[in-house]
């Protein structure tokens, strides 16, 4: 039975971040994945925290601050090792199994031979996965790593086995893909699967379906739900008793 994550940085933003840890264990989720939420909380009460509910945490982000990140960020490599190094220390202390490396606002070449080298000081400073996530242009204008195959070629050219790309079910419709067809030419660098609604990213009322669409392609992993609530989270949580139950 795959895990089941909520992310932290959609769900219950209302609240508090390790109330939002305790709503999902309530809510019948069977971990959680951060943001970068993690970086500013004491890290004593997350580990407190995170043993009173009994959730894993599947993975966090480096820091996203207002570039979404830092590390295809030309001039800004110590900012990026050092936001990394921050995330490798939390990942480690909550026993994490990825780490999301967020690349930022940027564009060419350099920022290409930037993104480059802080993954592979993520690979060198972490024995977990790293992920890299395509994002859509229409969800983050300018974002560095804009489409499944300009990841691709980073993956083929790092040639690391746990450099895994976040197949991000929204994203991947937003860049105007096949879900189907994608998740079959990149099942095998698939490492994580995010679900959520299309067109609107809300609740993912197709997950089970999915689901079972990229099982029998291949994928044994987990998913984390990472959407916009229509309202209160628990209202809307029909899809994740149905995912469950197959």
């Amino acid at each position: 039975m795959p895990l089941i994550a909520a992310n932290t940085g959609f769900l219950w933003k209302d609240l508090p971040f390790l109330e939002r840890i305790r709503r999902a264990k309530v809510a019948g989720f069977t971990a959680v994945e951060f943001h970068d939420e993690a970086q500013s909380a004491d890290l004593g009460t997350l580990l407190e925290v995170l043993a009173e509910t009994g959730l894993p945490v599947l993975g966090l982000n480096t820091r996203m601050g207002p570039t979404m990140g830092a590390a295809a960020l030309v001039g800004h490599e110590a900012q990026a090792r050092a936001d990394i190094d921050d995330a490798v220390r939390i990942a480690k202390a909550v026993g994490a199994r990825a780490i999301h490396v967020v690349a930022g606002k940027a564009e060419g070449p350099e920022a290409h031979a930037a993104y480059l080298g802080s993954l592979i000081h993520a690979l060198d400073r972490f024995d977990g996965t790293i992920l890299i996530e395509p994002i859509s242009m229409s969800a983050v204008p300018g974002y560095f790593l804009g489409s499944l195959y300009q990841a691709a070629d980073i993956a083929d050219t790092l040639d690391n086995p746990r450099l895994k790309l976040l197949f991000d079910v929204f994203h991947v419709r937003a860049m105007g893909y096949d879900l189907v067809q994608m998740a079959n030419e990149f099942m095998p660098f698939i490492g994580h699967v995010q679900l959520a609604g299309w067109p609107e990213r809300d609740e993912p009322v197709l997950a089970a379906s999915m689901a079972g669409m990229l099982k029998a392609l291949g994928y044994g992993g987990d998913f984390g739900a990472e959407y916009r609530p229509r309202g209160v989270v628990e209202d809307g949580l029909g899809w994740l008793a149905e995912m469950r139950a197959t």
